[in-house]
């Protein structure tokens, strides 16, 4: 965005819809995915993630991590046209709330964790640390979008409250504290997905 001048809004969309690919590769036919979206830009992957799985003929869950009214730019933006689509949006950041949730969780083929991304680091604060609790619950398959939430991408430490996933999609490039001792038990397997970032912006263990 800086050295290049790519909108935010572009590198979201590829984000997100490859993101997309691998998700619908782990769903049944008309099969339903759950997608806890934070309120920054993980989120609005979530949000692109949830529109092209309904173009492609699955259902899609959302579950907003915030009051709606945090969301800003990108997120917000994302937000709206899945709203607009009349893709279902379930607020959990109250305890109430959150126990109504794990009915749509639990019944997915596949929760999608697109809460915290790679500007995380030190304690998941409430309500978030009780979503992140909820997630690893509910028993099915989770797919991390870009980190798992709760992990610190740079150290592969993991928080006071961190999301196990089966699967991470992590964008642009493998980060590094996903090969630190012990971080896969919270990774699972790693997909890297492009976002179309320019190859000069890549680390070389990239190219």
């Amino acid at each position: 965005m800086e050295e290049f001048g790519i909108p935010g809004i572009v590198l979201l969309e590829n984000a997100g819809r490859g993101a997309t690919e691998i998700i619908r590769a782990r769903l049944p036919a008309g099969g339903r995915a759950a997608i806890v979206c934070g309120r920054g830009n993980n989120g609005g992957d979530g949000f692109v993630i949830a529109r092209h799985l309904v173009n492609s003929g699955f259902a899609a869950q959302l579950l907003l991590a915030c009051d709606p009214g945090q969301l800003a730019g990108d997120a917000a933006t994302n937000c709206e046209i899945a709203r607009r689509m009349c893709i279902p949006v379930l607020r959990i950041d109250s305890p109430e709330a959150l126990a109504l949730a794990l009915e749509p969780m639990g019944s997915a083929d596949v929760v999608v964790d697109a809460v915290l991304g790679t500007g995380f680091s030190g304690e998941v604060r409430p309500p978030l640390d009780d979503i992140l609790a909820a997630i690893n619950t509910v028993g099915r398959h989770i797919v991390a979008i870009d980190v798992p939430s709760g992990l610190d991408c740079d150290t592969g430490m993991p928080s006071n409250a961190t999301v196990r996933a089966a699967e991470t999609i992590t964008l642009v490039a493998r980060k590094v504290g996903f090969d630190a001792p012990g971080a896969v038990e919270y990774t699972g397997a790693v997909h890297v997905v492009g976002i179309g970032a320019p190859v000069d912006v890549l680390p070389k263990s990239a190219h």
